[in-house]
């Protein structure tokens, strides 16, 4: 006996029928949206100022890297840039996560 399956997709913006699933990543997070041509277009056209701007990033694996080593980040190192975040007027919170861009400035400061 012979079996077909076929699968339909749906596009997630307007409910009709999609022609293909885009990719795409921003912050750190992963999405895929399944989209028609005319709404594939849009996205695509929307970012190619910033695609066009953007440099490639490595693999998603060395992102998580890097941010596991922001993470492990001593106490005394957290404590010191907590006090130098307030010193220079940014708000930071006085436990949790530093944000990367205050790290960022600290750094460009040392």
């Amino acid at each position: 006996m012979a079996k077909q399956i076929q699968e339909i997709l749906i596009d997630d913006l307007d409910g009709g029928e999609a022609n293909e699933t885009v990719s795409f990543a921003i912050d750190g997070a992963s999405y895929e949206i399944d989209l028609s041509d005319v709404n594939a277009k849009k996205l695509r056209d929307a970012l190619t100022p910033f695609v066009s701007s953007a440099r490639k990033s490595g693999a998603v694996a060395a992102r998580r890297r890097v941010r596991g080593g922001a993470r492990s980040m001593s106490r005394e190192k957290s404590s010191e840039i907590r006090q130098w975040a307030k010193a220079h007027g940014l708000q930071v919170s006085e436990r949790g996560r530093i944000s990367s861009a205050i790290v960022e400035k600290y750094e460009a400061a040392h």
